[in-house]
């Protein structure tokens, strides 16, 4: 095994973790949009209920379906980011141990030049 082989390996992983981070964010977003949406979903159903809009069937049927889709979109998305962070962790801990492997040097070891 030659040293380029632990650091290409270790940049594959590094590329990976950079990837599944950029998953959770976007799991984050939509999770923060699932959260409006049901937030809205229940202000709508409040006000169709308390009969402050004009066309109360069309706005309880939009509200519910508000509702139900933030919901239904929060937790797949809380799920995918459960197991977005749980390969974060394992590949950083794959990455760490691949970095221990290496025989690293200090630099004060390293004979030095004089100018």
């Amino acid at each position: 095994m030659t040293d380029d082989e632990p650091t290409d390996e270790i940049s594959e992983i590094e590329a990976r973790i950079e990837e599944l981070a950029e998953s959770a964010d976007r799991c984050r977003r939509i999770i923060l949009g699932s959260q409006v949406a049901i937030s809205g979903g229940f202000v709508l159903l409040l006000i169709t209920l308390f009969g402050l809009f004009g066309s109360a069937q069309v706005a309880a049927l939009g509200s519910i379906a508000l509702v139900l889709g933030g919901i239904v979109s929060l937790g797949s998305n809380v799920s995918t980011l459960r197991q977005t962070e749980a390969a974060i962790s394992a590949a950083e801990a794959l990455r760490s141990d691949l970095i221990s492997r290496i025989d690293l040097r200090v630099v004060g070891d390293a004979p030095m030049k004089l100018m």
